[in-house]
């Protein structure tokens, strides 16, 4: 008989455990920063639409005109922004310091 073979069941969950604190790899973190790009420049075209749609009520109107304005500058420090790094403790190894016993000396007066 053949050793070696990989012992399976159908309840096993092949799912890899997370067991470290790393940050996600640059590829994921690249994404999602596209991701909230995309979401935040596709917002502004609507915000454009609203704007022509009301057009006759003027405060409106301007509401959604100036609300489209800092977009693209948010989308791109948004985009450009990554996640601020954890502060981390140096593990180092501290001295247990011990004070040293005084001597019991006798002292004859005399």
């Amino acid at each position: 008989m053949g050793g070696g073979g990989v012992v399976s069941s159908p309840d096993r969950n092949d799912t890899p455990v997370l067991i470290t604190e790393a940050a996600p790899s640059y590829e994921e973190q690249h994404a999602a920063r596209r991701r909230k790009y995309a979401i935040m420049m596709s917002l502004r075209f609507p915000c454009l639409i609203l704007a022509a749609l009301f057009a006759n009520t003027w405060w409106l109107a301007l509401f959604f005109i100036v609300l489209s304005v800092p977009l693209p500058w948010m989308a791109v420090l948004i985009a450009n922004d990554r996640p601020p790094r954890k502060a981390e403790k140096a593990n180092r190894y501290e001295v247990e310091r011990r004070a040293i016993a005084p001597k019991s000396t006798t002292i004859i007066d005399g």
